[in-house]
């Protein structure tokens, strides 16, 4: 029988000696030349070569290992020869899809030249399956080496991604590290200023999209990047809300590097798996920032609060400010047709337990251009009172206290979260001792599924309840970040004649309107500052 070959020839990445990339490297010339000599001396008739450059053993689709598979299945060729079986796959379960089962069934022999495989030896099958064990351990530890050096880099502030944020370029001089793009860092600025001025997501796309401003995947084929959208019609392109969200909630805008956030689930499952966020890689400071922390602050807070915008496309300055001391829910906005208002309409505020819910009784609702005028005289009394120091002292001595209330409630949350913590170790404790008595046979298995459940279900509801502790207590600590010394804001203003979204964000933590007094007909209006004194 004339044996037709297909010589096969592959290089990974990992492989690589080349100079340039359309070049065949050396390992593959020597391969090739090592093939043809071997069937040269056998006396074989070449049919075809078969070579994959810059592919990985483990990779499902190679270009022309699928190119061979179908010459072999067609019967063009009856003989695959390789230098090595790992050049053919490192993968078992494709040594043994193809090696032992497809190959037997179309007739191919297989033959690697430097460890010796060959199926036409039936006592070469087991060498054959243990270099299949081999080559597949060899590429687990390569991928675990890789994922271990991946994290210590990140861990160590170095930028791993394939493409820099929009606003960033990587450094020409270190790749590693990120330098300000200063056209699209303008546009990123932009989207933060829109939104601390209380634009929302759909009219900041609006104003980008009508201002003609490249959205990301435009500007970076513009710019040259081999950046790839699957997803994106590159005619139909437009700026989108997600895309506005991920920016403000991107910290690499304030000079960090949070990394590592998925994983891959296997070198052989080309599917990844979200990190949990106590395992992301984080660093501070590794690049430029293109935001100041002040603004950056300002606009997580207002995403924490889920604010929605009114129907001009913009949050109301007032909104998730104003709430009810007296059931703790918000104050609701609603606009009225009033004859008397010289637009014709009046807005006013009203305790959402009261309105909706109907648990409060604090029904009595607010005019809005009342409030504004309270909160306009505060904020004015404080700027006349910020030249008296004694004036200012009380207001520092009265927002101590307020200081105190929210470390109070971090001991209460710290506290129950050491305790919570204390019961989950005691239950995983028992539950090995259960596990200990199963295996001794001191319970039965029925026992032992019946009392394990009740131990697994408490620690699953007791991580639930540590996690939003955490939730909680980030919160309260972000809340005593943001709170801004006194004068450094006083000094900006001399005196307010109306509010916007930046002015009561920069002097307001909270507004409470209390019921109205029935005898006096007033309500008290108690302000929460959002300054540190």
């Amino acid at each position: 029988m004339i044996e037709k070959v297909g010589v096969y020839c592959r290089l990974s990445d990992e492989d690589r000696y080349k100079v340039n990339k359309t070049d065949d490297s050396n390992s593959i010339i020597n391969q090739r030349s090592m093939c043809l000599k071997y069937a040269n001396q056998n006396n074989w008739d070449v049919v075809d070569i078969y070579s994959d450059d810059d592919f990985s053993g483990a990779g499902i689709y190679r270009p022309d290992f699928e190119r061979l598979i179908k010459d072999c299945e067609s019967g063009k060729i009856n003989l695959v020869l390789c230098k090595s079986q790992s050049r053919f796959s490192r993968d078992m379960e494709v040594i043994e899809k193809y090696l032992h089962n497809k190959f037997i069934e179309w007739g191919v022999r297989f033959v690697s030249i430097v460890d010796n495989a060959d199926t036409n030896n039936e006592y070469n099958k087991k060498s054959r399956q243990i270099n299949g064990l081999m080559n597949e351990w060899y590429l687990d530890d390569l991928s675990n080496n890789i994922k271990k050096s991946l994290k210590n880099k990140r861990e160590d502030g170095l930028f791993m991604g394939s493409f820099a944020s929009y606003g960033y370029d990587r450094d020409p001089e270190d790749k590693h590290k990120l330098i300000i793009d200063p056209v699209a860092a303008e546009v990123v600025r932009k989207i933060f200023d829109l939104y601390k001025e209380g634009i929302g997501y759909y009219k900041i796309c609006s104003y980008l999209n009508e201002n003609k401003i490249p959205p990301r995947s435009i500007y970076k084929k513009l710019k040259g990047s081999n950046f790839v959208c699957g997803k994106c019609n590159y005619d139909k392109v437009i700026w989108t809300p997600d895309t506005i969200a991920q920016i403000l909630r991107n910290e690499v805008y304030i000079g960090n590097l949070v990394q590592g956030k998925k994983t891959s689930l296997g070198y052989k499952v080309h599917k990844s798996r979200k990190v949990k966020k106590e395992e992301w890689a984080r660093k501070d400071n590794t690049h430029e920032a293109i935001i100041d922390i002040d603004t950056w602050n300002i606009v997580q807070q207002r995403l924490g609060t889920h604010q929605c915008p009114i129907k001009t496309g913009e949050v109301h300055y007032l909104t998730r400010k104003v709430y009810c001391p007296c059931c703790g829910q918000i104050f609701m906005r609603n606009v009225y047709k009033v004859k008397s208002s010289s637009t014709g309409k009046r807005a006013y505020l009203q305790c959402k337990g009261a309105k909706k819910l109907h648990i409060c009784k604090n029904n009595r609702a607010i005019r809005m251009d009342e409030l504004e005028n309270i909160l306009i005289n505060s904020i004015n009394e404080l700027l006349d009172n910020y030249y008296d120091e004694n004036n200012l002292q009380e207001l520092y001595n009265k927002n101590d206290d307020r200081n105190n209330t929210v470390l109070n409630k971090l001991k209460v949350l710290q506290k129950e979260k050491n305790n919570l913590q204390k019961k989950i170790n005691e239950n995983r404790s028992y539950y090995r001792i259960l596990f200990e008595n199963k295996i001794n046979g001191i319970v039965t298995e029925d026992m032992f599924k019946s009392m394990s459940k009740d131990y697994i279900k408490e620690i699953e509801s007791m991580t639930k309840r540590m996690e939003t502790i955490d939730e909680d207590i980030n919160k309260l600590n972000s809340k005593k970040q943001e709170k801004k010394k006194a004068v450094n804001i006083l000094r900006k203003y001399r005196h307010i004649t109306e509010l916007n979204k930046t002015i009561v964000d920069e002097f307001f933590d909270k507004i409470l309107v209390g019921k109205i007094d029935k005898k006096t007909k007033t309500r008290n209006v108690e302000i929460f500052w959002n300054l540190e004194f």
